[in-house]
């Protein structure tokens, strides 16, 4: 059997590095592991998502819609672009912050809908991922946060996620980003 998990977000979130992290956590647990990036205009805030397939053997490192057992979506509007990949009955963690297109920004278009109202028809797990990672001090952890809620949907042990982050991120943000993995973990089990 293969899990598939879905990261989404916008460029400089954090989401090649949280693919990493889940990729190296599956891998230490003894499992194959095969990784896919599509970063498009990532590092001008365009869309970046990355799919992370492991289980005794893995074939392939792409999904089709209706495959995915976990979505991660760094920001609402790239989880509502990427939900129609969520299997049924799969898991949907989001960080629960909207980063606007620049057209709506600038005000040329609008946002038709709520995102917050139409994530939680889709049963979304909202997380605070952006506050907890102010809140420890390292606002760029959120990408952490993530990690520590989508732990509570995997089988893998909390001492080689713990390893795992400690090898890839730098030593001077290690303490923030272990207790936001920690919170991002217990706000998921608060649900």
């Amino acid at each position: 059997m293969t899990t598939t998990v879905m990261l989404c977000g916008v460029g400089g979130q954090g989401t090649i590095l949280a693919a990493d992290i889940l990729a190296k956590t599956a891998a230490q647990s003894g499992l194959d592991v095969k990784l896919s990036e599509i970063h498009g205009m990532a590092q001008r805030g365009g869309s970046v998502t990355t799919i992370v397939r492991f289980g005794e053997k893995v074939f392939a490192p792409v999904t089709d819609p209706g495959e995915v057992d976990a979505l991660v979506s760094f920001e609402m509007l790239e989880a509502l672009r990427y939900a129609h990949f969520v299997k049924k009955g799969g898991r949907f963690f989001v960080n629960n912050e909207v980063i606007e297109p620049l057209s709506v920004a600038v005000g040329t278009l609008k946002l038709e809908l709520d995102p917050l109202q139409k994530l939680n028809e889709l049963g979304a797990e909202l997380v605070d991922a952006s506050r907890i990672a102010q809140n420890v001090g390292s606002p760029k952890s959120a990408n952490i946060v993530l990690m520590g809620a989508l732990s509570q949907a995997l089988p893998f042990e909390e001492d080689v996620w713990r390893e795992v982050i400690t090898k890839r991120v730098p030593p001077k943000t290690l303490a923030a980003n272990l207790e936001a993995f920690d919170l991002g973990a217990q706000s998921v089990r608060a649900q």
